[in-house]
């Protein structure tokens, strides 16, 4: 990936104006209602405005010379024209098929764009051109973007909220995982970048500028959607990253293009994988078509020895039997399993899914590697959260807290928060569904007053086991291989 000529500072991070760059996000934001007669819906725009911030903030960050010559922003806002769409969408696939950059290639490769009218990109384009973009420091730029991405999921018509991270959950994450200068972090599920970006924040502010120069960490990243992939790259451009973000496939033999890795985070997506041609990873040892139990085994088989993880996975990981009590033993014979954070229902904006992270270290000492672990219950005794209350850095204090005592050394038993609680090896592998069901909600079983939360989350762990059994009768499906004269025989494991 080209290295890109933008330079972050973390002192001037710090000092970001956050009116202004808000300002900026509701008015780029704005320049879709333009696009509302044509039917485009927002995620579509973000999409398509990526296009066009890529060539704006070139010339703005004298990133010129990534773009062929006469394929600059200023040609398209020269363009006089009778066929400025014309010209637009010739524009784009050149800078896809001809631009010496890959990372400019990457950005416009099979370009789509999704507006049906002139007068319509005419007035998008001036929009743009209009804003006071030298009010804004490179590092605002970078914020701008983060908050049209965040603005675009919180919008319940974009459908994109079923891949956004609260925030505050990904600065946890990476301050807890602590990655360092040197050393690559990878998300296999990049989505928009989120973790990747959060991770160089922490590692800026820490180490500060000189120090991040010499030794910048390296991110690497896959995503399986194109455009997605897109925004994930303009995302980490935005912020002066050294960032390979691949388009393809974790799941698959795609992940060979990821290497081994320092620091692993990642909220991959749940269900069951959809049937396809291409064939499952073969040093992936559990077999399975249920994704959250194939991405958390690609997540400690990719980490090298000392490597660290923190991965979000649904309940169902936790306590179903079968494979994921396979996955559970293999992941505490090859990692030490140091903590398991129990999520609030509500905190993600698509959907009221059970969740956990779970942290862990990849060690080469004596098998098994985990001993103990640490649970930390964090869906008991705060408020529902929504838009009006939502998901803040300060609802994780006491699990910060407790986590940093445990990576220091400290006797986590000294800590007076019943939230904390031990169990031992054996516990999460044969009964994992001690930690699932908690120990501040009485089992877990619901009184026949129960309040209607408590309820729904009842039901929402039930479902999850439906799913599972669901992925469960797939893949003995799988297993069966038919013949032509119509008799079934049990393929070869």
């Amino acid at each position: 990936m080209t290295e890109i000529p933008i330079s972050v500072s973390s002192k001037t991070l710090a000092k970001i104006d956050g009116d202004a760059t808000r300002g900026f996000v509701a008015r780029l934001w704005s320049l879709c209602n333009i696009l509302r007669g044509d039917g485009v819906g927002y995620n579509q725009y973000i999409s398509e405005l990526t296009y066009l911030l890529f060539l704006k903030l070139a010339e703005e960050t004298g990133a010129d010379s990534l773009l062929p010559k006469g394929y600059r922003w200023s040609e398209l806002v020269r363009y006089d024209g009778p066929n400025l769409l014309g010209f637009y969408q010739e524009f784009l696939t050149h800078l896809g098929a001809a631009a010496e950059s890959a990372l400019v290639q990457s950005i416009y490769t099979f370009p789509t764009t999704v507006f049906s009218h002139s007068e319509n990109l005419k007035a998008v384009i001036a929009g743009i051109d209009a804003l006071n973009w030298h009010s804004l420091s490179a590092d605002a730029i970078g914020v701008v973007y983060e908050g049209l991405l965040a603005k675009n999921s919180e919008d319940t018509r974009s459908g994109a909220g079923q891949y956004f991270t609260p925030r505050a959950l990904v600065d946890s994450m990476v301050a807890c995982t602590q990655p360092g200068l040197g050393d690559v972090i990878q998300d296999p599920s990049a989505g928009t970048g989120g973790f990747l970006i959060s991770a160089d924040h922490f590692v800026r502010n820490r180490h500060g500028d000189h120090a991040y120069r010499a030794n910048p960490p390296r991110y690497e990243g896959m995503e399986i959607e194109r455009g997605t992939r897109r925004l994930c790259l303009m995302n980490a451009f935005l912020h002066g990253m050294k960032a390979d973000i691949h388009l393809g496939d974790t799941l698959t033999t795609d992940a060979d293009r990821l290497g081994q890795a320092d620091v692993i985070l990642a909220n991959p997506p749940f269900g069951t994988r959809s049937a396809g041609m291409r064939s499952a990873r073969e040093d992936i040892a559990h077999s399975t078509s249920n994704r959250q139990l194939q991405f958390l085994q690609h997540t400690y088989r990719a980490l090298r020895q000392g490597g660290r993880a923190a991965v979000i996975v649904p309940d169902n990981v936790m306590f179903e039997g079968g494979l994921a009590r396979k996955v559970r033993e293999e992941l505490t014979e090859l990692c030490d399993l140091r903590m398991v954070l129990k999520l609030p229902i509500g905190i993600f904006y698509a959907q009221n899914v059970s969740t956990y992270v779970l942290f862990f270290e990849r060690k080469d000492t004596a098998s098994p590697r985990t001993s103990d672990v640490w649970a930390y219950d964090l869906r008991s005794g705060l408020p529902r959260f929504n838009k009006r209350r939502p998901f803040a850095r300060q609802d994780l204090e006491g699990f910060e807290t407790a986590f940093h005592a445990l990576a220091s050394g400290a006797r986590l038993t000294s800590i007076a928060d019943d939230r904390l609680r031990c169990f031992s090896r054996e516990q999460i592998v044969e009964h994992g569904d001690q930690v699932a069901t908690g120990w501040l909600d009485a089992g877990g079983d619901v009184a026949a007053d129960a309040a209607p939360e408590d309820i729904h989350e009842t039901l929402q762990r039930m479902l999850a086991s439906l799913k599972w059994i669901s992925g469960e009768i797939s893949d003995v499906v799988e297993a069966l291989a038919i013949k032509p004269d119509g008799k079934t025989e049990r393929a070869e494991p």
